[in-house]
């Protein structure tokens, strides 16, 4: 077991037109291209339009804000929900009060479907 700290603010981000975000390389995968990122972006920032070097998963773990696509039109995010990205697709997120979300990239991600709760009789519906 090993413990560490996420929450380090190890870079400032910039690129793209960004303001007010703090990003923090958690892990890499040894055995292929996954990388996990943990991103606080403070009231009032924004992380600029990119496109997804990878297929990404973008986590809202604490506060709220919003997600764009290329369309631009903003779509509310809050803590406990996330998005998805496809490699190559032009994105950007904001916030009016601060977030911290996790994004996490690389071929391929599966979402999986959330687990719908128990049956009438109390048996998970979830197949394994």
């Amino acid at each position: 077991m090993e413990i560490f700290d996420f929450d380090r603010d190890e870079r400032r981000v910039t690129h793209y037109g960004s303001s007010g975000v703090h990003a923090t390389r958690v892990a890499a995968g040894d055995g292929g291209p996954v990388q996990l990122t943990h991103l606080k972006v403070t009231p009032g920032g924004i992380i600029g339009t990119h496109t997804a070097p990878s297929p990404q998963a973008f986590l809202m773990i604490s506060g709220s804000g919003w997600i764009a696509g290329p369309d631009g039109v903003r779509t509310p995010l809050t803590a406990g929900q996330g998005v998805r990205w496809d490699q190559g697709e032009p994105h950007t997120s904001g916030t009016d009060t601060g977030f911290t979300a996790l994004a996490v990239e690389g071929p391929p991600l599966t979402l999986f479907a959330p687990d719908p709760g128990p049956d009438p009789e109390g048996r998970s519906s979830r197949r394994g």
